[in-house]
C-alpha cells in the first residue's frame, strides 16, 4: 500500500496571519511541493489573491465557509488533486488546507475522516492555528470559533508577539495552554516558523514507534487541568450486534466527571480531561466506554487522542477522534 499523503489544516481567526504562514511555506525550498486548497468566505477570494505563487496546485473554494456550506467542495477539491496526481499531470507530496477565519475545524476534520476516498489516500498531519498575540484575547472573548480553533490545534503559532509586552505575551500563551494543554506552542520569530514545527504534528501512521506517539499525546501537559474520568466499569454488559472499535456495542450510558469551569468568557466551554490506566484494558470495556461516550457527548468532544493497550493484543493501538467520529485504530510496531 502506498504511503498516505500528509494533509495539514491551517486555521486562525480573521486577521491573525494564516495567509502569511501559507506564503512562507510557498517560499521555503525545503517544504517540497505543496498543493494548497484555499477557502475564502465571501464573493471575492482575497486570501487567494495574496498567495505569492498561484499555480495549478492551488484550489479556491469561494462559495462559503468550509465547515458548513461547501462540504461537497471540500471533498471534491482534494479528490481532484489526487486524481490529477495519479494521472501524472500534477506533482505534490503534501496538501495544505487554508480555512476561512470563521471556520470550525471539527466538521472539516470529520469530512476528511469519513470520506473513504480521502481517508484512504490522506492522513491528517496536524491542525495548525495561528494566534494573534496583539488581538487574540479580545478575539477569544468575542467569538467561540476562535476558541474552538485554538482548542483543536496540534500546533498553536504565536504571531505578532512583537506588538505586545513580554508580560502580555506570557498571559496570552498561558490562556492558550489552558484551552489546549497538549498543543505545541511556537512563537513566530519575525513572522517565520521552521517547517519542522508546522509539519509532523498529527496522529501516527501504522507501525509508528511508541515514544513518538506518547509525545504526540503529551500527557504531562494535562496534569494541571485534568480530573479523573469514570472507570471502565466491570459490571457493564453488552448484548446484540457488534459495532465498536474492537467489535462491541454499548448497553448503557454513564455520567462524566467534568472539570470546574474557567472564568474567562467562552473558555468555560472547553475542558481538557485525561486518564491513565496502569493495566491493559479489556477490549469489551473499551468498546462500551467509547461507544457510550460518543453516543452521549459526541458533538461536544472536540478532539480525542489515546494510546490503548488492550488485553489479548501484542502491541498498543492509537485512536484519534473528532466529535462523534473516530479514525480506525492504528497499530504501533512495538
Amino acid at each position: 500500500m502506498a504511503p498516505r499523503i500528509p494533509l495539514t489544516l491551517i486555521t486562525c481567526y480573521l486577521g491573525a496571519g494564516k495567509t502569511t504562514r501559507v506564503n512562507a511555506l510557498l517560499r521555503d525550498a525545503l517544504a517540497g511541493r505543496i498543493a494548497i486548497v484555499v477557502n475564502e468566505f465571501g464573493d471575492v477570494g482575497l486570501d487567494y489573491d495574496l498567495i505569492v505563487e498561484t499555480t495549478e496546485e492551488t484550489v479556491l473554494l469561494p462559495s462559503g465557509c468550509m465547515c458548513c456550506t461547501v462540504q461537497s467542495d471540500l471533498v471534491q477539491a482534494p479528490e481532484d488533486l489526487l486524481d490529477r496526481r495519479e494521472r501524472g499531470s500534477l506533482n505534490f507530496n503534501r496538501i495544505v488546507i487554508e480555512t476561512t477565519g470563521l471556520a470550525d475545524p471539527a466538521p472539516i476534520l470529520n469530512t476528511l475522516i469519513v470520506t473513504p476516498s480521502l481517508g484512504a489516500a490522506l492522513r491528517l498531519d496536524g491542525v495548525v492555528t495561528v494566534c494573534d498575540t496583539a488581538n487574540g484575547s479580545f478575539t477569544l472573548d468575542a467569538g467561540f470559533e476562535a476558541v474552538s480553533q485554538v482548542a483543536m490545534a496540534d500546533v498553536n503559532v504565536i504571531s505578532k508577539a512583537d506588538l505586545v509586552t513580554p508580560a502580555q505575551q506570557a498571559a496570552f500563551q498561558a490562556r492558550l495552554s489552558a484551552l489546549a494543554p497538549g498543543a505545541r506552542q511556537v512563537v513566530a520569530a519575525n513572522g517565520a516558523v521552521p517547517l519542522t514545527e508546522l509539519f509532523g504534528a498529527g496522529p501516527p501512521e501504522m507501525g509508528s514507534d511508541l515514544p513518538g506517539t506518547v509525545d504526540w499525546i503529551n500527557v504531562p501537559a494535562y496534569a494541571l487541568s485534568s480530573l479523573p474520568v469514570p472507570a471502565l466499569a466491570p459490571n457493564m454488559k453488552t448484548a446484540g450486534p457488534t459495532h465498536g472499535l474492537f467489535g462491541l456495542a454499548p448497553s448503557r450510558a454513564f455520567s462524566p466527571v467534568m472539570p470546574p469551569a474557567p472564568v474567562a468568557r467562552h473558555d468555560d466551554r472547553i475542558s481538557a480531561i485525561s486518564a491513565t490506566f496502569d493495566d491493559p484494558i479489556h477490549p469489551m470495556m473499551l468498546d462500551i466506554w467509547v461507544e457510550t461516550l460518543l453516543a452521549s457527548l459526541g458533538p461536544n468532544i472536540l478532539r480525542m487522542k489515546a494510546v490503548i493497550w488492550a488485553k489479548g493484543f501484542e502491541t498498543p493501538f492509537v485512536i484519534h477522534g473528532v466529535q462523534h467520529i473516530i479514525d480506525p485504530p492504528v497499530c504501533l510496531k512495538a
